[in-house]
């Protein structure tokens, strides 16, 4: 057989070996894809584009029903970043923190709106390793304008209720206190249909806020309002023990 024909096996191998080689490639192509969207969402902190408030409140609001406060606020931001950048907000599981409702776990410790908004700042503005803690320090804002605001803050478009709800301040960035106190004003128990669609406006009330502070922060115009309450009271802790604890509040050394 000369040199310049093929054998029909020969042929038939090296048609296999195209198409193995082929296959290889897109399948090759397609690890390389996940191990960069694997990098990429390493990467931290993550991109961010300005967004409507009244959007994004708009969107919490509506999300309270279905997966809760903490849920709801990190999906009103990160659901529309998914759309507006892609990855790494795509590979972020954002059901994952319907955990936060109800204080985390129902035990009514830090609102699941508080924590969602420390969630989303934190990812975006950046960890303290990177020469600021404007993340922390906006999360640490949020929650004093969460516990001095007559809340709800936001009227939805088209509430649910559509009884006017009472406003209360919580003096206090803690479900238990900030429900508990809404709850006596108002007279409605916990599983009351009003009592939901506060929480609900309550949630929008955040994300509308978290939106308008990180709208600042990529205008080049944000400037945090004072230090974490470590830095005034020499011990992590909020401002009003006494609406929880009575004579044996935990004191720092002198």
């Amino acid at each position: 057989m000369s040199h310049n024909k093929l054998s029909r096996r020969e042929l038939i191998a090296g048609t296999g070996a195209a198409a193995i080689g082929a296959a290889l490639a897109q399948l090759g192509g397609g690890i390389i894809s996940k191990v960069e969207a694997k990098v990429e969402t390493n990467k931290w902190p993550w991109p961010y584009e300005k967004l409507s408030p009244e959007k994004t409140a708009e969107l919490a609001y509506n999300e309270w029903y279905r997966i809760f406060c903490g849920g709801a606020v990190i999906s009103s931001i990160f659901g529309q970043l998914r759309e507006k950048i892609g990855e790494p907000y795509k590979s972020f599981p954002i059901d994952a923190f319907i955990f936060l409702e109800g204080g985390i776990g129902g035990w009514g410790t830090i609102c699941g709106s508080n924590a969602g908004a420390n969630i989303v700042t934190n990812l975006i503005i950046g960890p303290r390793t990177s020469g600021s803690e404007d993340g922390a320090l906006m999360g640490s804002e949020i929650l004093q304008w969460y516990s001095e605001a007559s809340m709800p803050v936001y009227l939805p478009k088209n509430p649910r209720i559509t009884s006017e709800l009472p406003k209360t301040t919580s003096n206090s960035p803690l479900c238990h206190v900030s429900v508990g106190k809404w709850m006596q004003a108002a007279n409605k128990p916990l599983g009351s249909p009003e009592r939901k669609d506060r929480c609900a406006r309550v949630t929008a009330s955040v994300a509308y806020h978290v939106a308008e502070l990180l709208n600042d922060w990529k205008d080049g115009k944000y400037k945090t309002k004072g230090p974490k309450p470590a830095g005034m009271y020499n011990i992590q802790t909020q401002n009003n023990c006494t609406d929880c604890h009575g004579a044996n509040v935990p004191m720092p050394p002198k």
